[in-house]
């Protein structure tokens, strides 16, 4: 199918630097960010394994998995109607059919939509924000992404833990202020913390994004990595972050 038939009016497609694919995306309503393009980078999957990213919402993240490693296969949960067949088309775009799949669901249901321990690895950017007010339409699709409208860290993190196999990975970007209850809720669901990684604005700035890995089942211990640091002068990326993104 051409492109010209996959995109609408009001969307651009554009250039991931990987393997040539593209995606395409709607400014009116929700782009992609640096933290997904991180978490995608973070995330280790390995041959033949099987991925499952939660609130896909453009699909970006399994996209970039799929360009980046060798797993077997990639399904994106999307709750919003419209962002999910967005995404699918994204994923006819790169003729990504046999290895990508767009599923419209809810995170909340994830173990009854999948079933459980069929998962190596789960991945999850969710929304950040735990306090809603003052949001004029929590309806909108960037509102949805930002603040905890549909889904908590307790729904995403409970769900990960069930459809992860024993001893699958889940890979998460989140908000440094909420660590704590991260710890907390992982420790309940039976998640072990293995991996931390903070990410800082500047090299003189406080964090203001957290990757981390953690494995069902897994054993107390966990490395903290050093440090990303994303500019190293305003509007100039570091050596790493240009590596992540694959210019």
């Amino acid at each position: 199918m051409a492109t010209e038939e996959l995109v609408k009016p009001e969307e651009r497609v554009d250039d991931l630097q990987r393997n040539g694919y593209h995606i395409i995306q709607n400014p009116k309503k929700f782009c992609f960010g640096m933290d997904a393009v991180l978490l995608a980078g973070f995330s280790v999957v390995k041959k033949g394994e099987s991925v499952l990213d939660m609130g896909t919402g453009t699909g970006i993240i399994p996209i970039l998995l799929e360009a980046k490693t060798q797993g077997k296969s990639f399904i994106g949960l999307e709750i919003q109607e419209e962002m999910a067949e967005m995404a699918g088309r994204s994923v006819k775009l790169n003729q990504l059919e046999e290895k990508i799949q767009i599923v419209k669901g809810d995170i909340r249901e994830a173990s009854v939509l999948f079933g459980k321990s069929v998962f190596d690895v789960v991945t999850c950017n969710p929304p950040y924000m735990n306090q809603n007010h003052g949001l004029k339409n929590p309806e909108d699709a960037k509102a949805i992404a930002r603040h905890e409208i549909l889904c908590t860290l307790d729904d995403v993190i409970r769900e990960a833990s069930m459809v992860l196999k024993p001893g699958g990975r889940f890979y998460m970007v989140h908000r440094p202020h909420r660590l704590a209850e991260m710890f907390a809720k992982m420790k309940e669901y039976h998640l072990e913390p293995k991996r931390m990684k903070m990410v800082h604005p500047f090299v003189n700035e406080e964090a203001n994004m957290v990757l981390l890995e953690a494995v069902r089942g897994g054993n107390p211990w966990m490395k903290v990595q050093a440090p990303l640091v994303v500019y190293k002068e305003p509007g100039v990326y570091t050596d790493e972050i240009y590596d992540i993104y694959g210019y």
